[in-house]
């Protein structure tokens, strides 16, 4: 069953332009020896990375979309793996998050669809009073204790009462 999948991956910051070209098309050639199919390659350049990996501060990334069974996988980072230039690797699927969105752009759109329509004017309801929240346990400690307005919290300047004065 072909899934889809991001593979980035760093290589190390003193690698060639013509050498990164000839490792990502040697990617691509197995992909496609396998019967997968590159949706994206994208070279994002030379970046700092988090933390020291194989004595390295920088690194080259590249991020791949690729279309293709379990096996390419597994295939790809084997031979990430062995190869030299690659400092880290990492692989995750995601056609279960494409479909999850596809869902969510699916009903925005009928919702834009169904607010664009006119809307029957209905009367309007008479208004209830507003109900007052409920003090909470805290608020009503400091106001029982030390009869401290509750807004005297919310800004942080030091407080001044006329009894101190």
């Amino acid at each position: 069953m072909n899934r889809t999948y991001e593979l980035m991956f760093i290589v190390r910051p003193d690698m060639a332009d013509e050498d990164l070209d000839k490792l990502v098309s040697h990617l691509e050639t197995t992909v496609t020896s396998a019967s997968g199919t590159v949706k994206n390659v994208d070279r994002m350049g030379k970046r700092r990375l988090a933390y020291v990996v194989r004595k390295f501060r920088e690194g080259i990334y590249v991020l791949m979309t690729i279309e293709g069974a379990g096996t390419v996988i597994h295939e790809l980072e084997r031979r990430l793996r062995v190869t030299e230039q690659v400092i880290k690797f990492l692989t995750v699927r995601i056609d279960e998050e494409q479909k999850r969105l596809d869902k969510i752009k699916a009903l925005r759109d009928s919702k834009k669809k169904a607010s664009a329509q006119p809307a029957v004017v209905a009367e309007e309801a008479p208004r209830r009073p507003s109900r007052q929240r409920p003090m909470c346990r805290r608020r009503q400690f400091r106001e029982k204790w030390f009869n401290w307005p509750d807004h005297s919290f919310d800004d942080h300047r030091p407080l001044i009462y006329k009894e101190h004065l």
